[in-house]
């Protein structure tokens, strides 16, 4: 591909990003480096993390040396839940459950169904219907508990925001345990114990336990009390780990160390439900390193949940009943667990064209409207017809696309004298007599607070919830334009302008030629990475775009060049393509394995233009690449000057590279430099590949 003209480049759309690079610090750099053998790259990273010290370092690659304090000692309720639930058991009297239709939720209520079944208790279970009745524990399902003769009724992932339903069931004489996660509000519902990490100290190792996090540590507490952990402990752990990848909890603290844990155990699951899983999601597990060597153990990555397991079991919850998910996670009959998976899987696809749908049709109206993102500052999109199952995936999307926080809804029409003849065939308009409420979802930008935005709106809103990066929300559809000013103007108060571009956080500078599986395997050292605990990426200047071809569902596929070259994946940039012939890139590593050959390459999450042009690289002094074909195969070839040599590189489908310096017999063959055997150029494949190159290139060697 020849190079384009500097004023064709600027015309060329680029996705809108903010780079925030770390400042290098070698001296602590290197001292890390060197006592833990592990590379500058890591070391760097690590630092950024706040970690800079040798104690720091190894605590911290080493979450399991860490002494926890017992639970009891940090959830104050802790020791009340444990008493009711005890004496209820004990009395024979039945346990409900009440749980959310998301993937912590849903993993919460089959974790604890889990743990009270072994526990010899009477339980049962009840999930809100997203469609009909939105998040949380209501009144209507507090009235069939008491009238099915519940005792106890304990939530989880929800609850804590649910003051009058809380109240009438402690009206009716019931017991109430609260296991939450979310934003605490003004008043607390009147229940008989309430364990939510909101509650505790900041700096308590639980502190960031999602919904599925205080269910565990509750089951666990009680098995113990009860003397019946035996055969308990991996299943709830496995659970815990799907259900806090899932919800995006911060991998910090307690979480980074069970969930480090558990991805070791998800390989051989104890579980139908999650085998079956992993089948249909075609998930495999990978080699873990340490400080010193590859282990042989195998392990599941947090993208593997994140991107595989996770949004499997949480497009039930979006989409269809949730009970298929709590019986695949319950159920110990493989023909049940398979025939569930298979539901999940086409459950996911059918979820991948709604959000596919609606995230162009949301693109579609942005665009029509061109709204001025630094006068409104926040993205507020509301249109008949969409599923809000659906839409906060679609919110993320947009989030990623504008850099704004974006509060995303759909009109339903509530029950009314004229609600049933503005549904009917051939009616286009209900009459003025129909109303409208408004559901949604909000996702945010690291510098807005979701939730208080929500809290800054109150009185405009019906019920609502949330944390700091997402929330949900209900408004009367009269309220819409008073609620798109007003977080427009809480917006204000806590955006500037340059925040109003997607932030990539970037840990250092790297060249190609450290980008090899030894660098990939020291990345597992940081592992579970997540949230509060990303995935290290790195930035490389001046990087040349060989070939690019769109993929898939519009992906880019890449072919890059610096000293080295190396294969990318750009996921969902289909709009930047194509893109500059010279650029800056940011970039996350990642196996590939294609036809049994495995190799490092780059999972592109940023680029620019190029900010510094070193004297001997200006882009019109950069080698030409030339496509060709020999043995009805296709390759790449370049000429490159190392030193004063010139030297041939030829490089496969495969990602395999032959270099030939100009007059000599051995050449090297490889993926980079660093394992690359010698070969001799000499023999027939050899030569007549480097012949076909240099016809392609039209070089006279």
């Amino acid at each position: 591909m020849q190079n384009q003209p500097h004023s064709q480049i600027q015309q060329q759309k680029l996705p809108n990003q903010r780079w925030l690079i770390h400042p290098e610090k070698p001296e602590i750099t290197n001292n890390l480096a060197k006592t833990l053998e592990i590379s500058p790259l890591i070391a760097q990273s690590l630092i950024n993390r706040d970690i800079s010290t040798i104690e720091e370092a190894q605590v911290f690659l080493d979450p399991g040396s860490i002494k926890l304090p017992s639970p009891i000692q940090e959830f104050p309720d802790l020791e009340i839940a444990l008493n009711l639930l005890q004496t209820t058991i004990s009395q024979k009297k039945k346990i409900a459950i009440c749980g959310d239709y998301d993937a912590d939720g849903m993993t919460s209520t089959a974790l604890l169904l889990r743990s009270f079944k072994h526990l010899g208790a009477k339980v049962d279970y009840a999930i809100p219907s997203r469609m009909q009745e939105g998040y949380g524990i209501n009144e209507r399902i507090i009235e069939e508990f008491h009238q099915e003769g519940v005792s106890l009724i304990l939530t989880v992932d929800n609850g804590i925001s649910a003051y009058k339903p809380i109240a009438r069931a402690r009206e009716l004489g019931l017991n109430v345990i609260i296991t939450d996660h979310h934003d605490i509000p003004p008043e607390l519902p009147p229940a008989n114990a309430i364990l939510n990490p909101k509650l505790i100290s900041e700096t308590s190792p639980y502190q960031g336990v999602a919904g599925v996090g205080v269910a565990y540590i509750l089951a666990l507490s009680l098995a113990k009390r009860l003397d019946k952990l035996s055969g308990l402990t991996d299943p709830l752990l496995e659970l815990f780990t799907l259900g806090t990848i899932a919800d995006l909890a911060p991998l910090t603290g307690v979480n980074r160390r069970w969930v480090k844990q558990g991805l070791q155990l998800l390989p051989h699951s104890q579980l139908a439900g999650v085998r079956a899983l992993i089948q249909v999601s075609d998930v495999k597990a990978q080699a873990q390193g340490n400080l010193k060597e590859t282990k042989n153990q195998k392990s599941l990555k947090p993208d593997d949940i994140g991107f595989r397991l996770g949004p499997r079991i949480n497009a039930v919850g979006r989409i269809a009943d949730p009970q298929i998910v709590i019986e695949l996670l319950t159920t110990d009959d493989k023909e049940v667990a398979a025939t569930r998976a298979k539901q999940c899987q086409e459950i996911n696809q059918t979820r991948q064209e709604l959000c596919a749908e609606i995230e162009q049709q949301a693109i579609t109206w942005c665009e029509e409207s061109q709204i001025n993102f630094e006068k409104e500052r926040v993205l507020v999109v509301v249109q008949p017809g969409w599923h809000h199952g659906v839409i906060g995936i679609v919110a993320s999307r947009l989030v990623e696309r504008y850099g704004v926080p974006v509060f995303i809804g759909s009109y339903e029409e509530e029950q009314g004298p004229d609600a049933n003849l503005a549904s009917s065939p051939g009616v286009m308009f209900a009459s003025s007599e129909t109303t409208y409420t408004i559901r949604g979802s909000a996702r945010g930008i690291p510098e807005f607070h979701v939730f208080e935005g929500l809290q800054f709106c109150d009185d405009l809103l019906g019920k609502y919830g949330g944390h700091k990066a997402a929330g949900g929300f209900s408004l009367p559809g009269k309220n819409l334009d008073e609620f798109r000013s007003r977080l427009s103007e809480f917006a204000h108060q806590c955006l500037k302008i340059h925040h109003l571009k997607p932030l990539i956080t970037i840990d250092a500078e790297a060249e190609f030629k450290e980008l090899n599986f030894d660098l990939y395997h020291q990345i597992d050292l940081l592992h579970p990475c997540g949230i509060e605990n990303r995935s290290p990426i790195f930035w490389t200047s001046n990087v040349r775009v060989a070939e690019q071809k769109i993929v898939g569902a519009g992906h880019i596929k890449l072919t890059l060049i610096k000293s080295e070259i190396i294969k990318a994946i750009a996921w969902r940039w289909g709009d930047y393509f194509r893109l500059p012939s010279l650029v800056d890139i940011a970039y996350k590593l990642r196996e590939n394995t294609f036809n049994g050959q495995t190799s490092i390459e780059l999972e592109l999450v940023g680029v620019r233009l190029p900010q510094k042009v070193y004297a001997n690289q200006k882009s019109s002094h950069l080698p030409p690449i030339k496509k060709f074909y020999y043995r009805n195969c296709s390759y790449t070839c370049s000429l490159y000057k190392v030193g004063n040599l010139q030297e041939l590189r030829i490089q496969n489908s495969r990602g395999d590279v032959l270099a030939i310096q100009k007059g000599k017999r051995i050449g090297l063959l490889g993926k980079s430099r660093n394992n690359a055997q010698q070969v001799d150029v000499s023999k027939p494949h050899f030569f007549h590949l480097i012949k076909a190159a240099i016809n392609a290139l039209n070089l006279n060697l």
